[in-house]
């Protein structure tokens, strides 16, 4: 049943009541009734449903990177982003495995693909690329101010994407060599601290991590953007953030809730949380990441991960475990059955306990 419109509230209350009167004592799914009173508020629905759920990785090349700040080269997002269409990597096997409709998006990905008559791709692919990666933030702004409108709108137009292919449910993951560093340069710029927010990504060792946190915080000295979502993007983000962030931005009154990632994806979310704080009301944290500045970033959120699996792979890995999880909460809404309905006597008290 659809709400009667009376706000937040009223449908809390009456999806509360909802899971109240299911075959079990009040309150005993724990988190998953948490999640799926959240999903009924975000659907306006009791019970909400998740019939189909969508996660779209966001890829694209940080110029950055040439700073020196990752293990790995430049040309592995490219390899990476074949590997997804090939159906090899991590996010293929774990989203096939919990029902996700995988879409991988060329945001600025630096070199070409294929058409897709010779990638024969396992999974959609959609070509959006601003550009073939965003500049080098130690030598000037990370993208024009045009770039980064094109980068939001695409990110928009995602959102209308998930919403014609009839998406309950979205995820967002990341694909992109140095990301960790340019998502270290947001948060730091937005106002965290670099102690707080510079970590090994990767897992690089003591002497390039020092040489992490140096980049970082000159960067940021160096462009002194606005304490804007736009202008710390616009100033040290890159093409495959802003499209989340704009992605995040377009599903604000559709109806779909959208779980987030890991380090990067959540910096993305942070910036749209600068630009609407409304948009928490729709996310949720799939998982809490092994990199060290995830948590304080979910708390400044006000968002509690899901699951903590010590994960640290992007990709989206943590968000599809984490929706899962949402979505069970949510059939359990939708399947159990209530105790007038399955002949199950209540304790005749308030509490129903067995």
């Amino acid at each position: 049943m659809k709400n009667s419109g009376d706000g937040d509230q009223t449908i809390e209350k009456t999806m509360t009541t909802f899971l109240d009167n299911l075959t079990k004592p009040r309150g005993s799914l724990g988190k998953l009734e948490t999640y799926a009173i959240k999903m009924a508020k975000i659907q306006n629905l009791v019970p909400p449903r998740i019939e189909k759920k969508g996660i779209y990785v966001f890829a694209g090349d940080h110029g950055v990177a040439r700073e020196g700040v990752s293990l790995y080269p430049q040309e592995v997002t490219r390899q990476m982003v074949l590997n997804f269409l090939s159906g090899g990597a991590g996010i293929n096997a774990l989203a096939g495995g919990t029902g996700w409709e995988l879409t991988a998006v060329d945001a600025g990905v630096a070199g070409d693909f294929p058409g897709d008559a010779e990638l024969k791709p396992k999974c959609r692919f959609v070509r959006a690329k601003i550009g073939p990666g965003s500049n080098n933030f130690m030598s000037g702004p990370a993208m024009t101010g045009e770039e980064l409108k094109k980068s939001l709108k695409a990110g928009e137009n995602f959102a209308l994407d998930a919403a014609e292919r009839g998406y309950d449910l979205t995820a967002i993951g990341d694909m992109g060599i140095g990301n960790t560093t340019t998502a270290a340069a947001l948060l730091v710029a937005a106002g965290f601290s670099p102690e707080e927010m510079i970590d090994r990504g990767t897992g690089i060792d003591e002497k390039m991590l020092e040489h992490k946190r140096e980049i970082v915080t000159k960067a940021v000295t160096l462009r002194r953007p606005a304490k804007t979502g736009e202008a710390i993007l616009e100033q040290l983000g890159a093409f495959d953030l802003a499209m989340m962030t704009g992605f995040i931005l377009g599903l604000k009154d559709r109806g779909i809730g959208c779980v987030l990632d890991g380090f990067p994806v959540t910096a993305a979310a942070y910036m749209a949380f600068m630009i609407d704080e409304t948009v928490v009301n729709y996310l949720f944290a799939g998982h809490l990441s092994k990199v060290a500045g995830h948590r304080p970033i979910l708390n400044a959120l006000g968002l509690e991960p899901i699951v903590s699996l010590d994960m640290r792979l992007g990709e989206g890995t943590g968000a599809v475990i984490g929706g899962f999880i949402v979505e069970l909460g949510v059939r359990s809404s939708r399947e159990m059955a209530s105790f007038s309905e399955a002949g199950v006597s209540t304790s005749g008290t308030e509490e129903k306990n067995y």
